[in-house]
């Protein structure tokens, strides 16, 4: 599955390196990394192109003639990405993108002068007059794969991609209480901090009555990039409602989450070992 990566500034480079999964790429555990995402995924293969495009700020609102801004030499793929792109310069790929082989083009909003919701609906619609399926959400990790977009869904479950969804395995620790023995990711928010945050759920009870500050805390170490100013969409900062996902996510894992069985005996002889945990 070719993909091609259209952006500009920070968040892009993020979500690029989550993409590709280079070791290095998450350095938010420093010495105490344990490697959770190595060898999990990687679209290195099929990223065939990052296309650096001009910062939306340096640009008029509104753009008569796009030709200039449109990068030249496009590469055929299936799936394009845009991070922060001019929304009249997005317009313009669509045609381009159709003529190259493209199936599917998402993207998100990470302050609130991204792609509004009113200029995402245009685009979704646009791109279905020529036969193309697009998504676009704010923050980008509240973007969910649509059975009826199935190269996009099918993209997202290949990267894991999208708003998190993540698997809980519990234990019981002590009299009625449930201990998070692992949390395995099954869908990243695209700038890879679900991975930090379910690694710091382990070892944590499920009904502790903190455990939305630790998501919190978390959430904001990683750190999250997205913006603290006031969205007039969202009636609240994109930072903020990226926060209730992640937490939502969490708790909806742990109402779904499985228990070990697994229990110690108390006694061991010989060669026997208690189980180790991988």
């Amino acid at each position: 599955m070719k993909v091609v990566v259209f952006y500009n500034g920070e968040f892009g480079r993020t979500l690029i390196g989550n993409l590709i999964n280079f070791s290095g790429f998450c350095i938010s555990c420093g010495d105490a990394c344990t490697l959770c995402k190595s060898g999990k995924y990687s679209m290195a293969e099929d990223l065939v192109s990052i296309v650096e495009m001009q910062d939306p700020d340096t640009l008029d609102a509104f753009l008569d003639d796009v030709d200039p801004h449109l990068p030249k030499d496009i590469p055929e793929a299936e799936i394009a990405i845009v991070v922060n792109v001019h929304p009249d310069i997005i317009f313009g790929l669509l045609p381009i993108l159709k003529e190259k082989g493209y199936k599917g083009i998402l993207g998100g909003s990470e302050n609130p002068k991204q792609l509004p919701l009113g200029l995402r609906t245009q685009l979704e619609a646009e791109a279905k007059k020529i036969g193309i399926e697009a998504s676009f959400s704010k923050p980008f990790c509240a973007l969910r794969p649509d059975p009826a977009k199935p190269s996009i869904a099918a993209f997202m479950e290949k990267a894991h991609f999208g708003e998190p969804l993540i698997e809980i395995l519990t234990q019981k620790s002590r009299e009625g209480k449930e201990t998070i023995l692992a949390a395995n990711v099954i869908r990243s928010a695209p700038c890879g901090s679900t991975w930090y945050v379910a690694k710091r759920m382990t070892g944590l009870e499920t009904d502790q009555e903190d455990l939305r500050e630790r998501i919190s805390e978390a959430h904001h170490a990683y750190p999250c990039t997205a913006s603290m100013d006031q969205d007039p969409e969202l009636k609240d900062t994109i930072l903020h409602k990226a926060g209730y996902i992640i937490r939502e996510s969490v708790e909806d894992a742990i109402k779904r989450s499985k228990r070990s069985e697994w229990k110690d005996s108390g006694t061991f002889s010989g060669s026997a070992r208690p189980p180790i945990s991988r």
